[in-house]
C-alpha cells in the first residue's frame, strides 16, 4: 500500500460543507478500489483541495475521485513521512 497526496484545482469558493460532502462520497465507495481517504483540506480562495489517502496505486485513487465527480489534477506518491 502506498500513501498519496492528490491535488484538485479550480474549486474556488468551496465551502466546508461541500468539502465534507466530497470526502464522504469518496469514503462511501473507497473500498471498491482498496483505497482509504484519510483527510482532506481546502483553500477556498485559491480553489485548491488536497486529499491524503492510502491505496494500491495512484490510478486506484483517481478512479474513486472520477466516480464521485471530482477527478484529481495531480496525484503524488508520498514515499517518506515522519
Amino acid at each position: 500500500m502506498g500513501t498519496y497526496m492528490d491535488v484538485h484545482h479550480n474549486m474556488v469558493g468551496i465551502t466546508g460543507d461541500q468539502l465534507k460532502e466530497a470526502h464522504a462520497a469518496d469514503l462511501a465507495i473507497e473500498k471498491d478500489e482498496g483505497v482509504h481517504f484519510q483527510r482532506a483540506w481546502a483553500d477556498p480562495a485559491s480553489g485548491t483541495v488536497y486529499c491524503l489517502s492510502t491505496g494500491p496505486s495512484a490510478e486506484a485513487v483517481q478512479r474513486i475521485h472520477e466516480r464521485t465527480g471530482h477527478a484529481a489534477d495531480e496525484i503524488h506518491e508520498v514515499p517518506l513521512s515522519v
